[in-house]
């Protein structure tokens, strides 16, 4: 509330009294808000070009909503790059999920197989076993590191 009143305190607020015009005895044209008591004065109006039209103002609000259409591209990058991020973080963790569970079911199997080429299964060595599971563990650190 406070700073309501000293806002409007220090705003120039329209005075009421009229300017008035006079000539004084050598000639010379005077103005003020009250007119002199020992000579006529002609009140006049004064068209005073409203706050909107100074160039200078103009300018300010120009460059200020030219600064803020920057900073709102800015920040319009900055969310679309960090949202790219978090896609690629959810797909990573997901295609984690997936590798981790393979090897858990491959922790599972007791051994492995081929097929040959009419379709049946051809048990892999003890060997070849550890060896997959061991290059498939492999791949699942790289992939999503220690875990």
């Amino acid at each position: 509330m406070k700073h309501w009143l000293l806002v409007f305190l220090f705003l120039p607020l329209p005075t009421m009294a009229g300017v008035y015009k006079w000539t004084d005895a050598n000639g010379q044209v005077h103005f003020g808000d009250r007119p002199p008591a020992e000579k006529t004065a002609e009140e006049v109006t004064i068209n005073a070009e409203p706050p909107g039209k100074d160039a200078a103002a103009s300018e300010r609000i120009r460059k200020m909503n030219e600064f803020l259409g920057q900073r709102q591209a800015e920040r319009e990058v900055r969310q679309a790059e960090e949202a790219k991020i978090q896609r690629r973080a959810e797909m990573q963790e997901a295609r984690c999920r997936k590798l981790k569970a393979q090897l858990k079911h491959m922790a599972s199997v007791s051994t492995f197989y081929n097929l040959n080429e009419d379709g049946e299964k051809v048990f892999v060595s003890e060997e070849d076993n550890t060896r997959i599971r061991e290059r498939f563990s492999q791949r699942v650190r790289q992939a999503c590191g220690k875990s």
